[in-house]
């Protein structure tokens, strides 16, 4: 019973949770992709100035700003939030099940199988 627990825990978790985060960014008009950026961003003090750690930060903040909501690169920042972070996030190639099998019976086979007119190689016809 346990293992079942845990296994639909898993599941409900790596549902909702990438969508709840979705959700709070957005209020503050905010994605993945941005707020990841912002975080790197504000890691990179150049000195110890208070004047250009000032600048620096407005800089940081035009470029977030354009991966935001409403910013030149907005599309941009939500796609790769949702295609790309969440998708990272649970696990998901992308494929559906069929593809995922298909892709895994490729890369179980051996360096000459995939070349066309490899058998005299593989001795595999």
């Amino acid at each position: 019973m346990t293992d079942w627990t845990k296994k639909k825990y898993d599941e409900y978790y790596n549902s909702y949770v990438p969508w709840l985060e979705d959700k709070y960014l957005a209020w503050f008009g905010e994605n993945k992709t941005s707020y990841a950026t912002k975080e790197q961003l504000d890691k990179t003090k150049i000195t110890g100035d208070k004047n250009v750690d000032a600048l620096q930060d407005g800089v940081n903040s035009g470029v977030t700003g354009q991966l935001k909501e409403g910013g030149l690169l907005g599309g941009v920042g939500d796609l790769v939030s949702k295609e790309g972070v969440n998708r990272a996030e649970r696990g998901d190639t992308g494929l559906g099940e069929k593809q995922a099998i298909e892709k895994g019976k490729q890369e179980q086979k051996g360096w000459g199988d995939s070349i066309p007119g490899s058998s005299w190689v593989t001795g595999k016809k």
